[in-house]
């Protein structure tokens, strides 16, 4: 009896594509916040340097804390179970909410995300009188959430064909034992994550 040949899922569906592109997402947004939101220039008679750069993790701190969350959130689906999964991509859509949100208030507002870094170079709060100009990353950053929130669907929609992993499968309960044979107690994706997270082996009952 002949059989068909099992075809492979679409690139774009594999585990490996969806977590590794996820990741790729909440890093890119990560990296914009380590650069240059906001060029200050503070009145001539204001202070000696009047030119300030406003970094994205001060001029939107929620942005890095969201973006941080959006990679953790695609690592975890790699060992997740399918309720867990749809719960994952949950997250990742407010991630991506939260990161493109808080990018976009900074590009409405330039001027209160600048407003802490003035007042620690003039020693006054606000920004009254400087002139604040927006660079490029806080828009990348904004478009990086919008494809955050994109992976969450993606991943959604892509895990529903991915298969159960045997190692962290649930192990069947077993009967009184036999012949001397310990009998060993099932271990849910929970247990399994807490003996990772100790270095320990999974499938390793004793």
């Amino acid at each position: 009896m002949s059989t068909k040949p099992v075809q492979a899922a679409p690139r774009w569906r594999r585990k490996s594509t969806v977590v590794f592109g996820t990741v790729l997402l909440g890093a890119a947004a990560f990296g914009t916040t380590t650069r240059t939101w906001l060029d200050v220039v503070l009145p001539q008679a204001a202070v000696n340097t009047p030119d300030i750069a406003v970094a994205g993790s001060e001029a939107a701190t929620a942005v890095t804390a969201f973006a941080v969350v959006a990679v953790a959130a695609a690592l975890a689906a790699s060992i997740a179970g399918k309720v867990a999964r749809w719960i994952i991509a949950a997250v990742l859509l407010v991630a991506g909410i939260g990161v493109a949100y808080a990018s976009w208030a900074v590009i409405q507002d330039p001027a209160q995300g600048a407003a802490g870094a003035v007042g620690k170079a003039i020693g006054v709060g606000g920004s009254a009188g400087a002139e604040v100009t927006v660079t490029a990353m806080p828009y990348l950053a904004a478009a990086a959430g919008v494809l955050i929130v994109l992976a969450g669907v993606w991943l959604a929609a892509a895990s529903r064909s991915w298969p159960v992993s045997r190692r962290y499968a649930a192990q069947p309960a077993t009967g009184a034992a036999v012949k001397g044979e310990s009998t060993e107690p099932p271990i849910d994706e929970i247990d399994s994550w807490d003996r990772l997270t100790k270095g320990e082996d999974p499938t390793n009952y004793r």
